[in-house]
């Protein structure tokens, strides 16, 4: 396991660039899924506008006046956070860096650097506006159209999305929470998929509704991609080893030829520090867990990378609007509530019953997929006249 590109760059090649610890190996893998969910909905909104189903909005803005007291303060503030603790890093000595997680949630940092950083941020803002400036400020109209707001967008589902990923891991393990508070809050680890999704769908679903962007149009846009960016998500799970992992596994591989760590694991030098020392291990991630379990992050990723594929193909066979969608909501739903039947959860109770959160919320979304696609389908059909 590779909780940091330090580690994965040190068994991959044998450097040891020490910067690197920096790097969450989850977060680089997040960052990456939303880079390519934010490219394919970007390329699927600009072909849906060159068919003429999306269309521009008008906005009307001041060009030509100097940078304002409140973009000056704002854009240092933003300079000032990132160079206090990114660039405090670097910097810093390293034994108040030596945990780059609790370095960054605590109230540790390099005022010289965030001082500077604002400063320079500050100093481009200000000449950015001087080289457009106007002997007379003007009003001009803009067209926007729907995939120009794609980087809005994807900031959003960010903010919104891992708001709510963590905020239901802690619904989720609630009893566990009351008693280690700091652990979630204070924790890169332990976010829920579909409480992102969730939170984040809300937030782009007003969004898009404040600038008249079609609803069932951009939520055909955004489903390959929302697969895909699991799928890859899924893929820093598996790196990190961040207790996304399956039930305990001990059984004979079913397949010679299948190798070991894809058959069954046990997680060594995970980002959670589950199980127990590994011998000879010195410093921070030396666990790894004692009876080997299902590494279940990997096969989402497979499938759902599938299922991306199988998204793609047909996107431009289905021609109602909202239908696309409405696959990718029963097939994420299908491929959730199985993997579920070998994974780690916490069990609810309803009714005698004790599904996970997951299989809940799973079957809720294939159902409401369901359901889409047959309302939609009607709706779309002709109707047959009477005599």
């Amino acid at each position: 396991m590779y909780p940091n590109l330090y580690f994965a760059l040190r068994d991959l090649f044998g450097v040891e660039w020490t910067f690197l610890r920096f790097v969450n190996s989850f977060g680089f893998f997040v960052a990456i899924s939303f880079i390519l969910a934010a490219v394919t909905l970007a390329a699927e909104l600009k072909r849906k506008s060159s068919q003429g189903l999306l269309h521009p909005t008008e906005i009307q803005m001041m060009v030509g006046e100097p940078a304002g007291a409140g973009e000056l303060l704002l854009n240092f503030l933003l300079g000032f956070l990132l160079g206090f603790k990114i660039l405090g890093l670097f910097v810093m000595d390293s034994s108040a860096t030596e945990d780059p997680q609790a370095f960054i949630f605590s109230g540790i940092g390099s005022w010289p650097a965030g001082i500077l950083l604002g400063l320079l941020f500050a100093g481009l803002k200000w000449f950015e506006k001087y080289k457009r400036r106007l002997p007379k400020p003007e009003k001009r109209t803009i067209r926007i159209w729907p995939q120009d707001r794609v980087g809005e967008m994807t900031i959003l589902a960010l903010v919104f999305g891992l708001l709510g990923a963590k905020l239901f891991d802690i619904f989720e393990n609630w009893s566990d929470f009351l008693n280690h508070p700091s652990s979630y809050l204070l924790s890169p680890s332990g976010l829920t998929f579909y409480g992102g999704l969730i939170c984040a769908a809300l937030s782009i679903w007003i969004y898009a509704r404040r600038h008249k962007i079609p609803f069932w149009h951009l939520n055909d846009a955004a489903a390959p991609g929302l697969m895909l960016a699991y799928g890859v998500g899924r893929l820093g799970c598996q790196v990190s080893g961040d207790g996304d992992w399956g039930i305990e596994n001990t059984a004979t591989k079913p397949f010679s030829w299948l190798p070991d760590w894809f058959w069954s694991y046990t997680y060594p030098n995970n980002v959670n520090e589950a199980g127990y020392p590994i011998p000879g291990c010195v410093g921070k991630y030396c666990n790894e867990l004692r009876t080997p379990v299902f590494p279940t992050p990997i096969y989402e990723s497979i499938v759902c990378i599938l299922l991306f594929l199988l998204l793609w193909s047909v996107r431009k066979r289905l021609k109602t609007p909202g239908t696309l969608f409405a696959l990718y909501l029963m097939l994420n739903g299908l491929e959730r509530f199985f993997i579920e039947k070998i994974r780690v959860n916490t069990k609810l109770n309803i009714f005698g019953f004790q599904p996970t959160q997951a299989e809940v919320i799973s079957t809720l979304l294939f159902v409401a997929g369901l359901v889409l696609w047959i309302l939609l389908r009607r709706k779309a059909s002709p109707t047959k006249s009477t005599l």
